[in-house]
């Protein structure tokens, strides 16, 4: 077969493509996103119409998987760890429900923070729902997870999980093809009620749940991906999980690592091998990327708190992503320092593009806002999230998808005038209706601001769902046609942006305000490919 150089993500990709699947259901979030742009463009999923549009979030990309999934396919689903949260109603009770179709969710985790909220560990979501976890260490292994994730799920019948980190996904390295496998039939659940979790139900199916749990730690005992590696040197025994083996292997690049080395790759634990370098080791490092999820698991089931250390014990940091020279000082070796970074090439914050819309509609809220009052303003996850960064300071919070508008309730609830949010277009769609529909339920005394720019620019000028239809949505809603206005965030109607956001502030009902202009970014890119635009210049 074929060898392919591949990003991480990419490698994910092509072994589902390869494995048989027949749609993928994702939000875009980075650091999973270029997961489904790969099939999006891959001519064998173009080839065999596999599903690969966006949902409107995480929630509904998990239920519509696992939908494919009951209709006997292979389905994937895809998000940035906390996307999981989003799906987590789903997500956790497609383990009770079982599959029928090989479902595989696939989670790509951000230790480190480079774009998210927090460096959360998929891995205990996937022990919290009892079904197994796979964790690459390399593309290779990315790739053969996908390809053979599939049969694990359809196997159990339960859904697998696919767990990365930002550095494997946005790392390239060669793969090799296996055979394309054709895609599942359609067929039903053998069990007309499997997916009917009424309470009876559920209590048995739960049940079988709990049954199947040793025969997966089984599993995980025989992987492939499980390997002990043995070492005369026993004063120290290392377990590595997932990209840590890669980090463990860069500290010896000429010769074999003298300790024994346990490399854990699939969940749950293989007990019998910890046991086995816990037994012949004096003290055990654990290296894994994210937060101690296997320390913690050794410290409670072998209950010799003193011999396992990591990121407990400050062997290694408790936060942040590995990497080879923090791997290098746990295990005592020397580490080198390079010369100092030159200021000039220092890390600079990031910022608003030249000629986004959002710079004009905050500029025009800064101006309103002076009559009002400061720390106010409400926001969400995207690019006007760099509002908060000067020289705008615009807003005053970023918690999680369609907070923006529900925080910015509460507050108008306990008393604030005005109560403002800012969201964007996707974001709208992804999380934010239900949120304006409260706010409409109690015709709560709020300002929303949904910056639209006709993309999920955040994530690399994804569509979005609410292109051309957020009018209609408001309106459907319940918000009053008089109080949703449209603008063109623009510097020639500043002035006009500033006046009609006065008249929504002083409104004592819910009110929405649309400043539409399509991503600068985006607007440039397709200016250049209709040869309307030469490199260099921008067109507002």
């Amino acid at each position: 077969m074929d060898k392919l150089l591949l990003l991480g993500a990419e490698a994910i990709a092509q072994g589902a493509i390869d494995g048989g699947m027949s749609g993928i259901y994702a939000y875009p979030g980075t650091p999973s996103t270029e997961i489904t742009e790969y099939v999006q463009h891959n001519k064998t999923a173009r080839d065999r119409k596999l599903h690969s549009q966006w949902s409107a979030n995480e929630k509904t990309a998990m239920e519509s998987a696992l939908g494919m999934s009951y209709a006997g396919k292979r389905a994937m689903v895809c998000m940035k760890h906390v996307g999981l949260n989003v799906a987590a109603d789903a997500f956790i009770n497609s383990a009770i429900t079982g599959v029928n179709g090989g479902l595989i969710v696939t989670v790509a985790d951000d230790p480190s923070m480079h774009s998210s909220q927090n460096e959360q560990d998929s891995r205990f979501f996937g022990k919290f729902a009892m079904i197994p976890i796979l964790e690459p260490a390399n593309q290779q292994e990315a790739y053969d997870m996908a390809y053979e994730g599939f049969e694990l799920s359809e196997k159990f019948k339960i859904p697998v999980m696919i767990r990365i980190t930002t550095r494997l996904s946005h790392s390239r390295s060669g793969i090799e093809r296996r055979e394309l496998k054709n895609e599942n039939p359609l067929t039903y659940p053998e069990d007309p009620i499997q997916f009917v979790l009424l309470p009876s139900n559920a209590r048995k199916r739960y049940k079988g749940l709990l049954s199947i749990q040793s025969l997966l730690e089984q599993e995980s005992e025989h992987s492939v991906y499980n390997t002990f590696i043995p070492g005369r040197d026993k004063s120290l025994g290392i377990i590595a999980c997932g990209i840590a083996f890669n980090y463990l292997k860069e500290n010896y690049p000429s010769k074999s690592c003298p300790h024994p080395v346990l490399q854990i790759n699939q969940y749950p634990l293989p007990f019998s091998k910890v046991e086995k370098i816990v037994d012949e080791c004096e003290k055990v490092l654990v290296l894994e990327d994210g937060y101690p999820f296997v320390e913690e698991q050794l410290k409670g089931f072998l209950n010799i708190n003193s011999k396992i250390i990591g990121r407990l014990n400050g062997t290694v940091p408790r936060d942040g992503e590995l990497n080879p020279d923090i791997v290098a000082s746990a295990l005592g070796k020397e580490v080198k320092q390079g010369l100092p970074v030159p200021k000039v090439v220092a890390n600079r914050p990031p910022e608003l593009c030249s000629g986004c819309s959002h710079r004009d509609i905050y500029n025009a809220l800064n101006e309103t806002m002076r009559e009002f009052g400061k720390q106010k303003v409400f926001s969400d996850i995207g690019c006007y999230t760099l509002g908060a960064l000067p020289p705008w300071n615009s807003i005053n919070s970023c918690v999680d998808m369609g907070a923006s508008i529900t925080m910015a309730k509460g507050a108008a609830d306990a008393g604030v005038r005005p109560s403002i949010a800012v969201i964007g277009d996707s974001t709208f769609t992804h999380s934010g209706m239900t949120a304006l529909l409260d706010c409409v339920y109690e015709n709560t005394p709020v300002t929303i601001i949904i910056s639209d720019n006709a993309t999920t620019a955040m994530t690399g000028g994804q569509a979005s769902h609410a292109t051309g239809r957020l009018e209609e949505i408001c309106i459907g809603l319940g918000v009053k046609t008089e109080h949703v206005k449209v603008l063109t965030p623009l510097p020639k109607y500043h002035e006009e942006m500033v006046k009609t956001l006065r008249e929504e502030l002083l409104y004592e009902g819910v009110s929405v305000i649309i400043p539409r202009r399509e991503c600068i970014v985006q607007s440039v890119a397709k200016n250049k490919k209709e040869g309307k635009v030469r490199t260099g210049e921008v067109k507002l």
